[in-house]
This record gives structure tokens, sequence and C-alpha cells, in this order.
């Protein structure tokens, strides 16, 4: 994998952020809020600090493997695959449309490459990421399991046994980043379901490590996530807080949970567009 530079994975970020307006604009319908607010993260990621392969095997021998818990982000997750050559980028203009592969909430039945798992029922993906990461480990399998949840989907209670199970089994192959905006459909999470003061504190109580970092400045992804993947293979799993604001970095859409999951119009279309530099070119 060749990595980026920081200025490229600027870049790539503000041009996934372009393709995730577009495609929820073309469809009338999906998730933008929660899609511009991670783009950094995943560039990062897919550009940087996962070690993957395009070609894509579903047993994800030999690599590292990716597992996206809160699937309504989809359109960022969907943009990130094809701009690492998964499948081409034209496809992302079918976007939740009729006999589409890029299905609202990722599934694999159609067999997209680089999606291993149904997700967008939350409150799973952390399980399935340490089962992923147990297996690898059984394998003897060095790789690294990643995993992006939404501090909204952490209210259900299934998160909290995986907790258990990954800090219990000594899962040290997995890390975790949760995106922490604050934000979900009904309104903030500190009025539907808070989370205490400080999750960081709760998530070391089970036996993780935890990390902080500003996920909407790619300095900080980078060097953040670099330090997680020094912490791996020491006993414990890691866990990533993520702060980053939804609808980053669009004016009208920033920290409000009203663009969880609303198109923008024609108009809203065309003023998002304008915050975002055209950079490797629109689908």
């Amino acid at each position: 994998m060749n990595k980026r530079t920081v200025q490229e994975l600027n870049d790539l970020s503000t041009q996934i952020r372009r393709d995730c307006l577009r495609m929820v604009h073309g469809c009338k319908s999906g998730h933008p809020g929660g899609s511009l607010g991670c783009a950094d993260f995943f560039a990062a990621l897919y550009f940087n600090i996962m070690h993957h392969n395009p070609s894509f095997q579903m047993d994800g021998k030999g690599e590292d493997i990716f597992f996206l818990s809160n699937g309504h982000i989809s359109p960022v997750f969907y943009s990130t695959l094809a701009r690492s050559g998964y499948f081409p980028v034209e496809e992302l203009k079918t976007f939740r449309k009729l006999n589409s592969r890029l299905q609202g909430h990722p599934t694999n039945h159609d067999h997209l490459p680089g999606i291993r798992v149904a997700s967008g029922s939350l409150g799973q993906g952390i399980s399935v990421a340490a089962g992923a990461a147990l297996a690898k480990r059984l394998n003897k399998d060095e790789h690294i399991v990643y995993a992006l949840m939404g501090d909204g989907e952490i209210e259900e209670g299934q998160n909290w046994e995986a907790f258990m199970f990954a800090a219990h089994n000594k899962i040290d192959n997995l890390i975790v980043t949760i995106d922490f905006n604050g934000q979900q459909i009904d309104g903030s999470t500190k009025n539907i379901m808070g989370l205490g003061d400080d999750i960081a504190i709760k998530i070391a109580a089970f036996g993780w490590e935890v990390l902080h970092m500003n996920g909407n400045n790619m300095e900080s992804v980078l060097d953040v996530m670099s330090e997680a993947k020094t912490l791996t293979g020491k006993g414990k799993p890691v866990f990533v807080v993520m702060k980053t604001d939804m609808g980053y970095p669009i004016s009208f859409m920033m920290g409000s949970h009203k663009w969880h999951g609303v198109a923008p119009n024609d108009a809203e279309l065309e003023n998002a567009l304008s915050q975002l530099p055209l950079t490797l070119g629109d689908y």
C-alpha cells in the first residue's frame, strides 16, 4: 500500500464528502450527517493506516479487515471502497436505487467487494469484529481488525457484552473507534440516553486501552490511529474516542441531528458542494 500525504488524504476526504452528498441527493434518501463527519477517518484508514487488498477475499486472511457497525453511514463507506478500487466509482450513482448493490445499509448477499457483513441493525458490529479478531488470532494471522460504531448505538446492551468479551479474552488485535458526534436521529445523545461525563472511563474500566482523537483533523486521525496500532499485541483491545461534528464541514449541516437522515434538496446540494472544492473528479 502506498501511503498518501496529508494533503492527498485531505483531497480524498473532500471528494468522498462530495460523493456522499451527491449519492444521497440522487436518490433523495440516506444519511449525510454522519457520513460527512467520518470522511477523514475513512480516508486515513483505507489510504494510509490499514493493510488491505481491493481484490477482496471474503475470509480476509493475511490482511487487515474493517467492519462498519453504524451501517446507516453507508455513503462514506461505499465512496471510500470505490475510491480504493474495490468497485467502479461510476457505480456510486446507483446508490439506493432498484437492483443496486449499494443498498441504504450494507449487505453482503449481492457480493459487493469490501462488505463482509450486513450492518445497520445497530449494536452488533463490535460483536462481529471481536469474533473476527479472535478468529485471526486462532489462525495465527497477525493482522488487525478495525471497526467503527456510532455513539447512539452504544445505548444498546449487546455492545457492553462485546466489550466484556473482548477484554476477558484479551483480543488485542482489535481497534474499535466510536464516532462521538453527540447526535442521533431523534436529537442529542445527551437528551436521548446520556452516556455520562466520560465514555472513556467506562470503556477503560472494562479493560480496554483508550485513546482520544479529533476525527475532523487529518493529522490527529493519522497520529492517533498509528498510536493505536502500536498498542495492539499487548493483551488489551484498543478503543478510540473520535470527536467529530455531524455534517462537517458544511455550514448549515454541522452539529445538527436534523441532518442525520435527510437528503439535501437541489439548492442545498449546490450550497454544500460550493463549500467542497472538486479534487479527484465527480463520478
